[in-house]
């Protein structure tokens, strides 16, 4: 991690290279992860990945550069990183994933336009979103979005 025990020195939003090397290595250490799950049985298709926040930043990072079919993505106050103008593309798709992506509508740290910014990229590479805003929640999480979440993780259990 990087200094100050956050997975990146500077806001999500900052110019990439500011966040540089540490965005890479947090990248490489998620694709890990989901490499050791896939090599031990348990599948993309059988994964959810979840974040809030920092995390949720890099979830969702995550899953636009390795854009395949995941069990399920939830990304809990947070958006695509980069700084404004950026472009996501991607050859891949997210076809049939389940995607939550949830904040604050004026999140301190997360502005609502880049979670909506982030839910289009997301559906343009196949994903099937649902984004939802919470009307002065801050930079929290709420019990409609453990809600969601624990439907996600039922429903993946039970698929």
């Amino acid at each position: 991690q990087a200094t100050g025990g956050s997975w990146y020195p500077f806001g999500f939003m900052a110019p990439i290279e500011d966040n540089e090397p540490y965005l890479s290595s947090a990248l490489e250490t998620v694709a890990a992860l989901v490499q050791q799950l896939e090599q031990a049985g348990i599948g993309p298709k059988k994964t959810l990945l979840l974040g809030f926040s920092q995390g949720a930043c890099l979830t969702l990072e995550f899953v636009a550069r390795n854009a395949r079919r995941y069990g399920g993505v939830a990304g809990l106050s947070g958006g695509l990183i980069g700084p404004e103008g950026t472009s996501w593309n991607s050859k891949k798709s997210l076809a049939g994933t389940p995607i939550l992506l949830a904040c604050s509508d004026r999140d301190p740290h997360i502005p609502q336009e880049r979670v909506l910014e982030s839910a289009d990229v997301l559906r343009r590479l196949g994903g099937d979103v649902t984004a939802r805003l919470y009307p002065g929640l801050g930079h929290t999480i709420n019990e409609d979005e453990l809600r969601r979440v624990r439907a996600m993780m039922n429903d993946l259990a039970a698929g």
